[in-house]
């Protein structure tokens, strides 16, 4: 039986931390390979399931359609996913406030 007051090398020696989960990036690094695998898996797994069934449904009802409208969708579909879990943004924000826009606000003194 394990102690689960002794921390060795059974404990957590897989885990980063600050980790939840494994292949979850930590709060040091951005995450972009794995934030592209997961858009990758998203857009071909959508591909792949919605072709199937729209395979499945042309071979019932003898049209030869439904399949490309099927792989079609599970494209859109993967790419809505992975941008509704925030895989697609490439902007950052350093910080709460984004960087200003339109003129400055010291009254044009600085102008030459």
């Amino acid at each position: 039986m394990r102690n689960p007051k002794k921390r060795g090398a059974a404990g957590n020696s897989n885990r980063a931390h600050g980790s939840s989960a494994p292949g979850v990036a930590s709060e040091n690094t951005d995450g972009g390979y794995n934030a592209g695998m997961a858009v990758f898996s998203y857009i071909i797994g959508g591909i792949i399931v919605w072709s199937l069934i729209g395979w499945g449904l042309d071979f019932l009802w003898g049209t030869r359609w439904i399949v490309l409208a099927g792989a079609l969708l599970g494209a859109v579909g993967g790419f809505y996913l992975s941008h509704m879990h925030g895989l697609t943004s490439s902007r950052k924000n350093t910080g709460d406030r984004p960087a200003a826009g339109g003129p400055s606000q010291d009254g044009g003194t600085n102008a030459k």
